[in-house]
């Protein structure tokens, strides 16, 4: 069992900042991925950035590169995700995804978050 925390929505002015933070703890062996969607009201979830475990560059939508930055602590297995610039377009929910594994010998799965709140408003 895997359990996923989130932090850090809220409301915000355009132009303005907040950091999501996302700590996933329980049966975890390795990770592959842990990352970020969002989904807002009335369009598909879709994927806002993601880090991986072999160090390669991290992954964003064209939407949010330059302004936000995905981090991890892999000793904690915590994803962060600062946002900066925001935009009343960036208002949704956002989802932490952890792409992970429970043993040596067992499949690749999903864990998601409950999901956070962001609202870009003045």
């Amino acid at each position: 069992q895997v359990q996923i925390v989130e932090s850090g929505g809220g409301l915000v002015q355009p132009g303005g900042s907040l950091r999501l933070s996302c700590a996933a703890s329980g049966s975890i062996f390795s990770v592959e991925t842990m990352g970020w969607y969002r989904q807002a009201q009335g369009k598909q979830r879709e994927l806002v950035a993601y880090t991986a475990a072999s160090g390669s560059t991290p992954y964003y939508t064209d939407s949010v590169k330059g302004r936000f930055a995905v981090s991890k602590d892999n000793a904690k297995n915590t994803v962060y995700l600062q946002m900066n610039n925001l935009k009343p377009e960036d208002t949704a929910v956002y989802y932490c995804h952890l792409y992970y594994r429970i043993s040596a010998d067992s499949v690749w799965s999903d864990s998601w978050g409950q999901g956070t709140q962001v609202t870009v408003s003045s």
